[in-house]
């Protein structure tokens, strides 16, 4: 076995103010947990990752990191496989509660993106890329 770590994500935690309202957010776009109503803390099963939703404060302390209550230098992303599949999630997210900050468009790239932000301020890219292999279970290859 090779020594280093292995490359790949396991889990990603959004630390949020109010983990019932992002659960709400999360489950309009839908979304489906097993998590109780009423944890501290919420999991989703996303393709062969997870995605937690936990209260930031909490993060902060746990990660032992201060929080300066900013953007993190973080944007997630979800691939889909057209360009009306972009424009279709954004509407969806934009129902469920999110800002839309940036529109779908044609990108310099030669894809087609936009971006919607959740209601604590988590970027989120949805994006069609015309050179990327989007598996019929959602995952992503690089071409």
């Amino acid at each position: 076995m090779p020594a280093g770590m292995e490359q790949r994500v396991s889990l990603v935690t959004l630390g949020v103010a109010d983990v019932g309202r992002a659960r709400v957010f999360y489950e309009a776009l839908g979304w489906t947990t097993r998590a109780e109503p009423g944890e501290d803390v919420v999991f989703f099963q996303a393709g062969g990752m997870i995605v937690a939703l936990w209260s930031r404060a909490q993060l902060a302390e746990d990660t032992v990191v201060s929080d300066g209550g900013g953007w993190g230098g973080v944007t997630l992303a979800h691939n889909v496989r057209s360009p009306a599949e972009v424009d279709a999630a954004l509407e969806e997210a934009e129902a469920a509660g999110a800002t839309i900050a940036r529109p779908g468009a044609e990108t310099f790239w030669g894809g087609y993106s936009g971006v919607f932000v959740d209601p604590d301020g988590h970027p989120w890219e949805i994006a069609h890329n015309p050179g990327w292999t989007l598996a019929d279970d959602g995952s992503v290859t690089l071409s």
